[in-house]
């Protein structure tokens, strides 16, 4: 819904911005990797040593094994919760290394 540029939102004119620069998929990439560390707190963020959006698939690299199995048994509330954070369903799956 635009209006003339007098009248333009804010948030109007910086999603046009973002979409004629195809700059879409890499704030995903940050918002993805935001949320996660909000939504699963300090704990999990310290043991988190690499995450990558690729397409809809999370991959989050943890250095506790431990922790890495603990998750495992809840992949899909966590990709619930993650997507119910970033207002999107952004994330179909999570692959925990």
């Amino acid at each position: 819904m635009k209006r003339n540029n007098e009248n333009l939102k804010l948030s109007e004119a910086l999603q046009d911005f973002v979409s004629k620069n195809k700059l879409q998929t890499g704030l995903d990439k940050v918002n993805a990797r935001d949320v996660w560390n909000e939504q699963m707190g300090p704990a999990i963020e310290k043991y988190t040593t690499s995450l990558k959006l690729d397409g809809s698939t999370l991959y989050v690299q943890l250095s506790s094994s431990v922790l890495r199995e603990e998750l495992s048994y809840g992949k899909e509330k966590i990709v619930r919760l993650l997507n119910e954070a970033l207002g999107k369903d952004l994330i179909n799956k999570i692959v925990l290394r």
